[in-house]
């Protein structure tokens, strides 16, 4: 009985390692996906083997590796394991054209296969702006454009003017199994255009952080001046300085001062440095207009300030009196105000107009009042003759 039951464990052991056998059979792989440029591994394994070879094949079906022995002549491939339930390789500097369906073999009778596919991402290049030649002129129609190569899947390309992001045109075209996109910005430029950074930016699932390339516009425009003084009232005696500020590109050179339409008449006080014009001791005479102007070679412009010299003891005005020559007088409040006056005017004349004719269309009413209470025609004659006697009594005089 002992031996019996003996006999049933053994047999029972020999068919439960037959049908793990059988079922480990079967290799198993895994898909990849590697970088171009990288090296890629590629592991085929079962879980049970009887002594059976493993092989490795690619897309073309050529045998790369069967069991330990490399059977393609291609020095990127080589071997990293080989048992008898693992065969790993490693392909090194992969390029697009390694992709495909790679082929594990277990040579059993039937033979048992599984496919494992390997993507390859291609790496987009770096990205190119072009189509902005240095400089523009204020006004003109430019175009960037920003292109990489090589990506696989499709790169992403985004625009930013300094920090801010802005829309472009894409456009993507297929180059063999690898992409090429371009995008593109149309700009009408302008003075505050001038310095602003446009920079390209490409992302891509192959790249950690994104490639980036900035393009600085250069765009003259013609000059604008504006003259800025010292925070002080100017007084008698005191030190006054006045500054040409402008803008402009290029930089408006050089600036020249004048007064009254004149040169400076007094060198040894005003001294001019640079785009700064300083007085060093004011007195009356220094009253009048101060000009300044600069030019570059898209044009010239000037600026004005009406200077007047306060008495040393003057205390000084709440607000400076030479602003007015900066800004001069309010033109539309003073039109506003002769347009009521004007309006006004024409209503008093319609209203006497109309009082006058009223009352005078009164007066000949009662001259004709006897006509209007005669009973016939005869009578009225009568009455009308009567009041004609008596016009003299009826008679008004204007003095």
């Amino acid at each position: 009985m002992i031996f019996k039951q003996h006999l049933i464990f053994i047999l029972y052991s020999l068919c439960a390692n037959v049908f793990k056998g059988s079922q480990g059979q079967f290799p198993i792989t895994q898909n990849v996906t590697v970088v171009e440029g990288r090296s890629a591994n590629m592991t085929c394994r079962v879980d049970f083997n009887d002594n059976t070879s493993l092989q490795w094949s690619n897309p073309a079906q050529q045998t790369l590796f069967f069991g330990d022995k490399k059977a393609l002549r291609d020095h990127r491939i080589e071997l990293v394991r080989a048992t008898s339930q693992e065969l790993t390789i490693r392909i090194g500097d992969v390029g697009l054209s390694d992709e495909g369906l790679y082929t594990c073999s277990l040579f059993t009778m039937p033979v048992k296969t599984t496919k494992a596919f390997l993507t390859v991402l291609g790496v987009p290049g770096r990205p190119e702006i072009t189509g902005f030649t240095k400089p523009a002129m204020e006004g003109d129609l430019i175009t960037l454009t920003c292109t990489t190569s090589g990506s696989k899947p499709a790169a992403n390309i985004k625009w930013y003017r300094n920090d801010k992001e802005v829309q472009g045109t894409t456009k993507t075209n297929a180059t063999g199994k690898s992409f090429t996109v371009r995008s593109s910005l149309k700009l009408r430029v302008d003075r505050r255009d001038d310095g602003v950074a446009y920079t390209c930016h490409v992302d891509h699932v192959s790249l950690s952080n994104p490639y980036m390339t900035t393009e600085v516009l250069e765009v003259h425009y013609a000059p604008h001046l504006e003259i800025a003084k010292s925070l002080i009232i100017p007084q008698e005696g005191q030190y006054f300085k006045l500054e040409c500020v402008s803008i402009g590109n290029p930089i408006p050179e050089p600036v020249l001062w004048s007064k009254d339409g004149g040169e400076l008449p007094d060198i040894e006080r005003m001294i001019v440095e640079g785009r700064e014009l300083t007085i060093t001791t004011l007195n009356k005479t220094d009253n009048g207009t101060y000009r300044c102007e600069a030019s570059n070679h898209l044009g010239t412009d000037s600026a004005e300030y009406i200077l007047f010299v306060y008495a040393k003891d003057f205390p000084g005005p709440t607000t400076d009196p030479n602003a007015l020559g900066q800004h001069g007088p309010d033109h539309a409040l003073i039109g506003g105000v002769v347009a009521v006056v004007v309006f006004i005017t024409m209503c008093l004349i319609i209203v006497l107009g109309r009082y006058l004719a009223r009352h005078k269309g009164t007066y000949l009413t009662h001259e004709a009042k006897g006509a209007e209470d005669a009973p016939d025609a005869d009578t009225a004659i009568i009455n009308a003759e009567g009041n004609h006697v008596h016009a003299e009594e009826k008679k008004e005089y204007f003095i």
